[in-house]
């Protein structure tokens, strides 16, 4: 059921609330949106104007037989006709106008917000809830202040207007109307709630369909290696016949309230007709003011369904404004420091970790790190080892401050990192992970990423660094290659050259490789461990490792276990103090050349 069914009228008066603060976003359009209004006045205006007009041409047109005063009042209907015309083009396309440029600018508000908050909040909800904020909420806001608000604002001054007009022209008619219209509103009312409450279900019965045609289509060729193509097409089937059914139900509602609604505004309609008819053949009334009533009431009348649409479509709005404003009022848990510390340049730790402890905040009672100490020197390279869930990839992402540990100090060159700007601290370092990702664009753009302002000739360079140029030469527009989503149309290894050349061209102080190395095949690998040895030299590095050869020259190896660091040293040390290091070279070596 449609959550706006349930409120009573105090919360539908809070929903409402909830729209006031999207008008601050239209405070900058000030002058358009009192152009826009002032249009509106003069078509509504206008309008209640055109049945006095109906009046004069049947009375002193077509009544008095005159020629020469029916084309007087033919003129004059046109040229309100023509007035009016023009005021509501000026209306409708200064609202639409307004519309789109606050839809907009909520879209930038809302993406500027969500790209700055921390890691953990997407833990907590769903991409494809986030994505509907910046699509479907921020559209139907757009369609709420770029034509519903317009409309029922024009629609009030009409309703106002007519009845007015109404009893002006003639007080018996009037009091036929007053007394219908409780008889066409509680129909319009009861129905429109449950039209209302089944567009609801069927909005979301098309959200579960693209949902799960979505994950499929990404998860196309898991679906073909089980053969679960006809299995996904009747479960797909299954999905669309539920939303029919929704949708279904939803027109028959709509269907029975439009033919309520027109049954009895008709019925309405000729009753008055009939009592004005027998008034003008008795001389009570003259045909002209007959006509001018049944325009008004039609105006009235329309004004009323008019009304009654947008009201349901203004309690959605509330509703998708509540929950855009709730995620630009969403503060990350990373803070920025009020008065940042600039990065030392001379610092003989590049690197260190005092006593941190650090539980994700999705797993609060499962400690991911547990008193970690660790110094790294300026230019060396530190390699960290250990089974999976040993904490390795914890110790990159809070050195990146996604994420700040419950207990300790991490700092850089010196500096709590807490002290740094993120920008800052972020550009001093570059990652490049275990899956690498790539963006649906072209390899100038994902390249490029490491340094938005290199030059063509800089990226050509960084990808011949990283053993990347040959390959991307042999794709179909070479560097201008579109790579599809996350980058399906590479292999494997080919994503992992891409992004260590984006890591390359970022040319950082730090270098942070996770299993840089792990998607490639011997030769391939060969290659890049050659650029990853050039790119290391006299630059920090810390490698997360689980194939062991690619670190036994490392300066220091950090063997992690359970959240724990259990020992470090280089790797001859290590075999002869670390058993859990000697087992894992036993386990890979042994295997590929024997020995130890």
């Amino acid at each position: 059921m449609a959550v706006d069914d349930t409120l009573n009228p105090k919360e539908k008066l809070k929903a409402f609330n909830s729209l006031l603060p999207i008008f601050s976003f239209i405070k900058p359009y000030k002058l358009m949106l009192a152009l826009a209004l002032l249009a509106l006045l003069v078509t509504a205006a206008v309008n209640l104007s055109l049945g006095q007009a109906v009046k004069f041409v049947i009375d002193n047109g077509f009544i008095a037989g005159s020629e020469q005063q029916l084309q007087e009042a033919i003129l004059g209907l046109v040229f309100l006709i023509s007035l009016l015309a023009v005021g509501t083009f000026s209306r409708f396309y200064l609202m639409s106008w307004l519309g789109e440029r606050v839809s907009a600018d909520i879209r930038k508000a809302v993406f500027a917000r969500i790209v700055t908050l921390h890691p953990s909040y997407f833990e907590e909800n769903r991409s494809g809830e986030l994505m509907s904020r910046l699509t479907t909420d921020t559209a139907l806001l757009q369609s709420i202040i770029g034509s519903s608000f317009s409309m029922s604002l024009r629609s009030l001054l009409l309703l106002i207007g007519g009845l007015v007009m109404l009893f002006v022209t003639n007080l018996k008619l009037s009091l036929v109307v007053v007394v219908a219209v409780p008889f066409i509103l509680i129909p319009m009312i009861v129905y429109g709630r449950k039209v209302r409450s089944l567009a609801e279900s069927s909005q979301g019965a098309i959200a579960d369909i693209g949902t799960y045609a979505g994950e499929i289509i990404q998860n196309i060729k898991v679906v073909q290696s089980y053969t679960h193509e006809a299995r996904e097409q009747v479960a797909f089937g299954h999905e669309v016949e539920k939303a029919f059914i929704v949708a279904k139900n939803r027109v028959k509602q709509r269907s029975i309230l439009i033919a309520i609604v027109i049954f009895l505004t008709f019925a309405t309609i000729s009753a008055m007709l009939w009592v004005g008819g027998m008034d003008v053949l008795s001389g009570k009334m003259t045909g002209g003011e007959l006509g001018a009533f049944v325009f008004y009431a039609i105006m009235v009348a329309m004004s009323v369904a008019t009304i009654a649409e947008v009201y349901g479509e203004l309690q959605r709005a509330a509703g998708s404004a509540t929950r855009l404003l709730d995620l630009l009022k969403v503060e990350s848990d990373i803070k920025q420091p009020s008065q940042p510390s600039t990065i030392k340049v001379q610092a003989s730790s590049a690197i260190s970790f005092e006593q941190v402890n650090f539980s994700y905040p999705s797993r609060p009672d499962s400690p991911a790190l547990h008193d970690i100490n660790l110094v790294i020197a300026t230019g060396k390279t530190v390699a960290l080892v250990g089974p999976s869930g040993a904490g390795k990839t914890t110790l990159f992402e809070l050195l990146q401050r996604f994420y700040d540990p419950q207990q300790g100090q991490i700092k850089f060159n010196e500096t709590d990192i807490t002290q740094l700007r993120l920008t800052d601290l972020r550009d001093a370092m570059g990652m490049v992970p275990q899956q690498p990702i790539l963006f649906s664009s072209d390899v100038w753009h994902n390249i490029r990423y490491g340094n938005p302002q290199a030059t063509d000739a800089e990226v050509i360079d960084a990808a011949k660094r990283a053993h990347a140029d040959e390959f991307i030469n042999q794709l179909p527009q070479g560097y201008g290659s579109f790579l599809g989503e996350q980058g399906v149309r590479l292999s494997g290894g080919q994503k992992q050259r891409i992004a260590l050349a984006r890591a390359i061209l970022k040319d950082p102080n730090v270098l942070l490789l996770d299993e840089a190395t792990s998607a490639l095949d011997a030769q391939s690998e060969s290659h890049v461990q050659a650029a990853l040895n050039d790119l290391m030299e006299n630059r920090t590095t810390l490698i997360i490792a689980h194939r062991l050869s690619t670190v036994i020259d490392a300066d220091l190896i950090v063997v992690m276990d359970k959240g724990r660091i259990v020992d470090t040293g280089d790797h001859h040390s290590l075999l002869n103090s670390s058993a859990l290091y000697k087992k894992l070279c036993e386990l890979q070596f042994d295997k590929v050349t024997g020995q130890v």
